[in-house]
């Protein structure tokens, strides 16, 4: 990426951290919301062309990652300290209402900021992944070591310091990055003890090395823990929510998904959304788009293709 790209950098106050944000452009705002192992950074195709067609993109490092604070402790990863940040951060921007883009965790975060502050939002884009209605019976982690067993990624994440152990065992952050960014499997992941992070693995075709270092650099002076604590406040955040159980999200949407993306095929995922009971949920969807032989990390593998489906719908509604 170009060093004269004109993008501008700050860190601002925001709900008691401090924040760092990236943003270009001039209009009505766009928020980018990241998920993990992610930056500001895998937004950097969609600011430069968003701001080119006439808005003001805006894309922080989420709390916990790059040069945003990262607290220690996952109770302060629920998604009322996550949206309360962003919230925060609008009323910074001096802005009433902006569109929201979302992808991976920024697009459950994305999905609960429409619940608790739907008067804050224009539209919704959300990437890769599907609003997930709370199920009153079973808290989501028990649900998912209950379908796929101890190994799998988010399980294996739960206790804290562990998993990194296990990536500084490994020589720091490449293997573990080469390996999250790479996977393009509809399977589950597994991360089994002492094996997980063995292997090298190749980039896949989108991030090239140069890009690729922006990443690495970060995490080897941060570390995973803050990204890996929303992982851990999962059951803590079915535990608050309870007053949301059968909320529906009423805001306008748009959901973009890869087929290869393993987000589209966790715990029924797909059935949820084609059977119709998405809609029932969200009753404003719109659009879903699903990108053949494309994975999770669409926003950065379709960067133009995804950049011209955010600002289709968004157009909109301005």
């Amino acid at each position: 990426m170009a060093a004269d790209d004109g993008i501008q950098h700050r860190t601002l106050i925001i709900n008691g951290i401090n924040m760092h944000i990236a943003e270009k452009g001039e209009g009505p705002v766009v928020l980018f919301i990241h998920g993990f192992p992610e930056l500001w950074y895998s937004w950097r195709h969609q600011i430069l062309a968003l701001s080119a067609d006439g808005y003001r993109a805006v894309a922080p490092d989420m709390r916990g990652y790059g040069d945003t604070d990262a607290p220690n402790e996952s109770r302060e990863y629920t998604y009322g300290h996550i949206v309360g940040d962003l919230v925060a951060l609008i009323d910074v921007l001096g802005v009433d209402r902006v569109f929201l883009v979302g992808h991976d965790w920024g697009a459950m975060v994305a999905w609960y900021f429409c619940l608790f502050r739907p008067d804050r939002v224009k539209a919704l884009v959300n990437l890769s992944v599907a609003f997930s209605p709370r199920n009153p019976k079973t808290a989501p982690l028990n649900a998912m070591r209950a379908a796929y067993g101890d190994d799998y990624y988010i399980c294996r994440f739960q206790v804290p310091g562990e998993i990194e152990a296990e990536i500084a065992e490994a020589g720091g952050a490449e293997k573990a990055l080469r390996k999250f960014f790479a996977y393009r499997d509809p399977g589950p992941l597994f991360l089994p003890k002492g094996e997980a992070f063995k292997e090298t693995v190749p980039l896949p075709a989108w991030l090239p090395e140069e890009e690729f270092a922006y990443y690495l650099n970060k995490f080897n002076q941060t570390g995973f823990t803050g990204g890996l604590n929303y992982y851990r406040a999962i059951n803590l955040n079915w535990e608050i929510t309870a007053p949301w159980t059968g909320a529906q999200v009423k805001v306008p949407v748009k959901l973009v998904v890869g087929d290869l993306d393993l987000s589209y095929h966790m715990l029924m995922a797909k059935e949820y959304i084609h059977s119709g009971r998405m809609k029932k949920d969200v009753p404003f969807l719109q659009e879903v788009v699903i990108l053949e032989g494309v994975g999770h990390f669409l926003q950065q593998e379709k960067a133009d293709e995804i950049s011209k489906h955010i600002y289709g719908f968004i157009q909109n509604f301005c």
